[in-house]
């Protein structure tokens, strides 16, 4: 459902994405992690279409990302990690905003917003405006306005962070049951315990590269090696590439 062929991505002199190969199957919860500035949200917005990359290519439900940009588009639903609401609408007026961009009729659109009002219970604050919203409150929107076209695709980058617990259960909530009804589901974050709470396998980058990549159950046998914690294994991961950089 999304696949990276080679993808690079320079700055000038500093390579931010370095030629990364990644396949992610339809309905498959994938985790992508790293170190802050390891590349991870750079790759999101060549994935979303947002950068161009420097070389290679990307496929989402089969259509290359550069070549056919309309088509590869409507398939994803995107929330980054700083979702931008238009302060001065209300939460039901964003969302409408928002179905209409992807040219859904009205009848069809006011059915979704109605579900997705329910499924992130945000009946409290549908009518407020969005500039009254909590982060978690802001983010919860983020994510109704990206499933109303119900995407095949869902690309996240740090759901969590900054969300109080009431939030972030009902976000967690939401992304494993799109998984569940065959949604693709791509989750950048640095916090190893969503990961592995959420994913059905992940893989860790550092300084552009991917250093790490197994499904859910080789995390678990690695995990009883290093304190049944995946964060030992993480740091261990990260400390081994910094090594092998140095020689």
């Amino acid at each position: 459902m999304i696949k990276l062929q080679n993808l690079t991505k320079k700055f000038g002199d500093f390579t931010a994405v370095d030629n990364i190969n990644l396949e992610i199957k339809s309905g498959e919860f994938f985790g992508f992690l790293g170190p802050n500035g390891a590349g991870k949200t750079t790759t999101i917005k060549m994935i979303t279409g947002l950068y161009t990359p420097t070389s290679g290519k990307i496929f989402v439900d089969g259509f290359d990302i550069q070549q056919a940009p309309v088509q590869a588009k409507l398939r994803i639903g995107y929330v980054p990690d700083e979702p931008f609401l238009y302060d001065k609408l209300t939460g039901i007026e964003y969302l409408y905003f928002s179905g209409g961009l992807y040219n859904l009729d009205k009848k069809t659109l006011t059915e979704r917003i109605n579900q997705m009002i329910e499924l992130l219970e945000l009946d409290d604050w549908i009518y407020k405006l969005t500039e009254e919203f909590s982060r978690g409150m802001r983010q919860r929107i983020a994510i109704a306005s990206a499933l109303l076209h119900k995407p095949k695709v869902i690309v996240i980058d740090e759901p969590i962070v900054g969300l109080d617990p009431l939030s972030a259960s009902v976000v967690k909530k939401i992304l494993r049951q799109k998984a569940e009804e065959g949604a693709t589901i791509f989750m950048s974050t640095h916090l190893l315990s969503i990961a592995e709470e959420l994913c059905d396998r992940i893989a860790i980058i550092k300084n552009g590269k991917i250093i790490f990549e197994s499904d859910v159950q080789l995390i678990k046998e690695l995990k009883d090696s290093h304190d049944g914690k995946l964060e030992s294994l993480f740091i261990e991961l990260i400390k081994e590439e910094k090594r092998e950089n140095e020689i």
